[in-house]
């Protein structure tokens, strides 16, 4: 099999340091996953507030946050006011089209600085680990604005290796098949893959997939090479058969998170947070937004409002 190794670009995004792997260096989506960030690991001072992400807008995709350690509350302009946490997703769909759109607000939730009229935890840490996606939504169907949270997810055990259904279907390699309740307008997977003990783990493989692995926490090994944090493999669907599996092999600790799905059949162009399918949109969504377009409403919030950067000419996404 062959796996291209992807390294972070970093940089930071409401005060917690980024490892960017998608988009990198003009590789294409996988699957319909066409962004991916790992926001922390971080620790925040007592007079740190944290994350703190202002009103932004997004057309066709979805944001897909899925939290590993640590608390932040979402708004948006649909009025969704939700609180997401351990092990927890939440997922947020733009729509598609020019009409279509939304914006939101993320900021951290501490006790000493939440709202008693929002929901958090008891033992809410001054941290955060959280991974990021974005889902590129396919542009010949019409998909509406909406907003879900996902508190419980399937969740089963291999040997000393706990793992969890993010998104989509899966068949282990002991047959059992499970099923997440995770909204989806493509065939895509997401597993979160922790290492309890020192061990390994073999994972299924569809032959229409394209797969990455992001190394999360610690170290893998996998094919006789080893990873390391913040680093992706990436393979494609040419390397899968019908009966491909890939055994991962990693120390106790180790966190990992498994990606995959069938290609889209239209264009994926990103600039800043918007996605579209031709520069067109992508230069109307810029416009739109700065003009205080109604597609994109308003959000319960007083944060600051970002301003989108013009599309530079030349182009290509």
């Amino acid at each position: 099999m062959t796996i291209r190794t992807l390294k972070p670009r970093s940089t930071e995004v409401g005060g917690v340091p980024i490892a960017r792997l998608l988009p990198n260096k003009g590789k294409q989506p996988i699957g319909a996953w066409c962004f991916l960030d790992h926001a922390g690991p971080a620790e925040f001072a007592q007079d740190d507030l944290g994350v703190q992400v202002g009103r932004h807008p997004h057309t066709n995709l979805q944001t897909f946050s899925w939290m590993i350690d640590g608390e932040i509350l979402h708004k948006d302009s649909l009025g969704s006011e939700q609180v997401i946490a351990k092990n927890q997703v939440n997922l947020m769909t733009a729509g598609t089209g020019l009409m279509q759109g939304i914006s939101h607000t993320e900021q951290s939730v501490f006790l000493d600085n939440a709202d008693s009229d929002v929901a958090h935890s008891s033992v809410a840490a001054r941290s955060i680990n959280m991974i990021q996606l974005w889902i590129a939504l396919p542009t010949d169907q019409q998909i509406e604005r909406s907003f879900h949270h996902y508190p419980e997810l399937p969740a089963w055990t291999e040997g000393n290796v706990e793992l969890i259904l993010t998104t989509g279907s899966y068949q282990s390699a002991s047959g059992e098949h499970h099923q997440a309740p995770t909204l989806q307008y493509s065939k895509i997977v997401g597993i979160d893959v922790h290492f309890l003990e020192d061990g390994d783990v073999t994972l299924n493989l569809e032959a229409s997939f394209e797969y990455g692995i992001l190394v999360v926490v610690g170290a893998l090994e996998s094919e006789g090479q080893v990873y390391k944090k913040d680093q992706l493999l990436r393979f494609h669907r040419t390397d899968v058969s019908n009966d491909t599996t890939i055994t991962l092999v990693a120390n106790k600790g180790t966190r990992l998170m498994f990606i995959g799905g069938e290609p889209l059949s239209n264009q994926v162009l990103l600039w800043w947070n918007f996605v579209a399918d031709n520069k067109e949109e992508l230069k109307q969504s810029v416009i739109d937004w700065n003009n205080g377009h109604e597609r994109f409403g308003e959000v319960d919030s007083n944060m600051q409002r970002l301003v989108a950067p013009e599309l530079p000419k030349g182009f290509k996404g």
